[in-house]
């Protein structure tokens, strides 16, 4: 691809509020050339980044709005604090695999205490 149409491209990605296809066009390009995409699978390697990188940047900016005191996740849960819970079930639990299935699960316990829990999840 020559350099005018790469700034061509990336000129109307910006204006089209693409960026990360304008700021990693050349990256993009070399792995589909490895790849060897077609035309469509380009297309869909194109969207499905943007489309990853806009709900990413949705998902945090909505974080910060609600305001959380701070994100934790389910690796900095200190189970020593809750010698009675079973790592391997919590773990499993965090798989959602029980969506799939269509399992209930009920969590029983101080409210405090679940809502930290289900804060890791």
């Amino acid at each position: 691809m020559t350099e005018l149409i790469a700034a061509r491209v990336r000129e109307a990605a910006t204006r089209l509020g693409l960026a990360h296809l304008s700021a990693n066009l050349a990256e993009l390009l070399d792995r589909a050339d490895t790849d060897k995409l077609g035309y469509l699978e380009l297309l869909d390697l194109v969207t499905g980044e943007e489309t990853a990188v806009k709900d990413s940047r949705r998902y945090h900016h909505a974080l910060k709005l609600a305001g959380l005191p701070h994100h934790k996740t389910l690796d900095e849960f200190v189970f020593s604090f809750q010698p009675d819970l079973d790592v391997r079930k919590v773990r499993d639990l965090a798989t959602l695999a029980f969506i799939e299935t269509h399992t209930n699960v009920a969590l029983l316990g101080p409210p405090d205490a679940l809502l930290a829990f289900l804060e890791t999840l």
